[in-house]
């Protein structure tokens, strides 16, 4: 019997053990398979995230080189304005008379100011012009005085004091104007 019980160990045991042995290693082949698969869905997820955040990057710079590009010079504009400003007084200032008078001064000052507004055109400084009768715009106008005036109704533009200018689609500088308050 023992050598009956001994045989019966010798042919159960290993199968036993090594049954037991395989599930043991295909157990713990599934966990370092599912860990491997939480690995890889991470670092999908973290590559999908490091690459969206690239392309928003690449456009941020994108948009800000072309507001550099289109607005980079509004100071340097906003500077010039008053030079315009001040060579158009001029200009209005004189009567025919002084025209005459200084023909060669009042031709400079003109020839200067067609070229600065040839320059605003270029770099597209457009210049924003009301007429006396407009309607006040407080988007592009700027409102310096009120004042009763007959015949007109209230809110309409009765003096123009400077222009205003546009950089693209962006105000530099609202044109001033009086406003008549004359209750309609």
């Amino acid at each position: 019997m023992s050598d009956m019980r001994d045989e019966e160990e010798f042919l159960e045991d290993p199968l036993e053990a090594y049954a037991e042995e395989e599930v043991d290693i295909i157990a713990e082949e599934a966990d370092e398979l599912e860990e491997l698969r939480a690995e890889n869905k991470e670092l999908k997820d973290r590559l999908l995230r490091a690459m969206a955040d690239a392309e928003n990057i690449r456009k941020r710079g994108e948009r800000d080189r072309r507001e550099a590009e289109q607005y980079g010079g509004s100071k340097l504009a906003r500077d010039l304005m008053p030079v315009y400003d001040n060579l158009k007084r001029a200009l209005d200032s004189a009567d025919d008379a002084q025209r005459e008078a200084a023909k060669g001064v009042f031709d400079g000052v003109e020839l200067t100011l067609r070229e600065l507004i040839s320059v605003f055109g270029k770099h597209r400084i457009d210049p924003i012009v009301p007429e006396v009768g407009d309607k006040f715009d407080p988007q592009f106008h700027q409102a310096m005085f009120e004042a009763p005036l007959p015949d007109t109704k209230a809110g309409d533009i009765i003096q123009v004091m400077t222009e205003g200018f546009m950089l693209h689609d962006r105000l530099l500088r609202a044109a001033q104007v009086g406003v008549s308050s004359t209750p309609g």
